[in-house]
């Protein structure tokens, strides 16, 4: 395969871009069927939620992997490169891989409209996915649930992790709303494992559940964690777990994984996996998630973490204040149009001693200026720097190696900060 064959496949899907985001499933579905419906053949997991999918994502493929099994994770967006979406035993599948699957993808004709670039991609993972015959596939949806494109498999297991405001152009504009799409990855008699929280989304996903005769089981009622002095304890259907500990940071990664735990429990209750202690622990330890709390240097401690909307901002806010109140904080952050930037920055620059405002190479992305003039109205020491390449050489160059640099507000922010810090030769170590 040559090189330009792998270009011209991604330059042919990120044009599908324009086509925007359709939420209907008539053209998924006859995709797949030209593909010889390679959801049917898979024991799927899926997973909606409005943070925290990818990290329950990567937690469960690397149990399922420490039990021995083969194991498909389908995630988005990606940071770097586009074969991080489709792994296979936790690794992105290579070049020749995307060019066999975009190519099969490519030769479907007569569709109800022209495929949108999601609707693309998860062909092209199902496809993988069954040709090569994973065991376990571990499917996050890509916006809401009930009319996403992987809404099209049928799951052993669903996950629902929190719920907030988010997407209100297509989701909706409560959180009552919002939950429904959610819980229509709910399937009759198919166990539902769930973190929301709210009273509003708890009763829509109750009610969902009931109607479909499908077994619910509630974070902080059913399952539990707490944190301890060495990592955190499980409390679970089955099991008590002690003092375990995560290949993630953050203390709100404890909640993500009993989420993660308490699917494997009902798995293992029927006969679906093996779930010993030793392979829970390998599993959580071994986790790796780029982009969230991810430390990629550390002279200047470099924190990447895509916080990319108001939870999530709130979450790494509280978490800086922590872990760095004495510490000068320069904070990089580019945020795209359809978010509650405001709010967002509040919570981004309170911990921060300076802010370099960017912008990603994505369409939606907020203009660098008009967020830097939101961001002064709240830290007068804000700095516009466009290009994000450019943002990190500078915010490298102008801190001390005592200093902390955090880059957030985006995934795709994330994904141009690591490859411009690939080439800097910071200390990792």
């Amino acid at each position: 395969m040559q090189d330009t064959d792998y270009h011209s496949c991604l330059e042919q899907m990120f044009k599908l871009h324009r086509f925007g985001i359709k939420l209907e499933m008539d053209t998924i579905r006859a995709m797949l069927s030209t593909l010889g419906n390679p959801e049917n053949q898979l024991a799927c997991i899926h997973i909606a939620g409005t943070n925290g999918k990818g990290s329950v994502a990567a937690m469960l493929a690397r149990i399922l992997l420490a039990a021995g099994h083969k194991v498909g994770r389908y995630t988005s967006p990606h940071l770097e490169r586009f074969n991080e979406r489709i792994c296979i035993d936790d690794e992105p599948i290579d070049d020749a891989a995307v060019v066999a699957s975009c190519q099969r993808v490519l030769a479907i004709k007569d569709l109800p409209r022209q495929p949108t670039f999601f609707e693309f991609t998860t062909a092209m993972a199902l496809d993988q996915f069954a040709r090569r015959q994973v065991q376990w596939a571990v499917i996050e949806t890509g916006m809401g649930g009930r009319l996403d494109a992987t809404n099209v498999i049928q799951p052993a297991m669903a996950i629902i992790t929190n719920i907030s405001l988010e997407h209100r152009l297509y989701l909706g504009d409560t959180l009552g709303v919002i939950a429904g799409e959610k819980a229509g990855i709910i399937k009759p008699g198919v166990p539902v494992v769930t973190g929301a929280r709210q009273k509003a989304a708890r009763e829509v996903i109750h009610r969902r559940a009931a109607a479909l005769n499908a077994p619910l089981y509630q974070q902080g009622r059913d399952f539990r964690s707490r944190l301890g002095k060495s990592g955190f304890h499980y409390y679970g259907m089955d099991h008590t777990w002690r003092d375990l500990r995560l290949g993630l940071s953050g203390e709100h990664q404890a909640g993500n994984a009993s989420l993660a735990l308490a699917a494997c429990e009902l798995l293992a209750r029927g006969h679906l996996i093996r779930l010993d202690e030793a392979v829970v622990r390998e599993g959580l330890l071994r986790t790796r998630w780029p982009g969230r709390l991810e430390v990629a240097a550390n002279a200047p401690y470099v924190i990447l973490d895509g916080a990319h909307n108001l939870m999530a901002a709130r979450v790494l806010g509280r978490y800086l204040k922590r872990h760095f109140k004495d510490r000068d904080i320069t904070l990089v952050v580019g945020i795209l149009d359809d978010k509650p930037c405001r709010s967002m920055l509040k919570d981004l620059v309170a911990p921060s001693r300076r802010v370099v405002i960017t912008q990603p190479k994505i369409d939606r992305a907020m203009p660098a200026e008009r967020l830097a003039a939101i961001a002064r109205k709240l830290n007068p020491d804000v700095q516009v720097i466009p290009d994000v390449a450019e943002a990190m050489h500078h915010a490298v160059a102008t801190s001390a190696k005592e200093d902390v640099i955090c880059v957030a507000g985006s995934l795709y922010v994330v994904g141009e900060a690591k490859t411009a810090l690939a080439g800097m030769g910071l200390d990792r170590t």
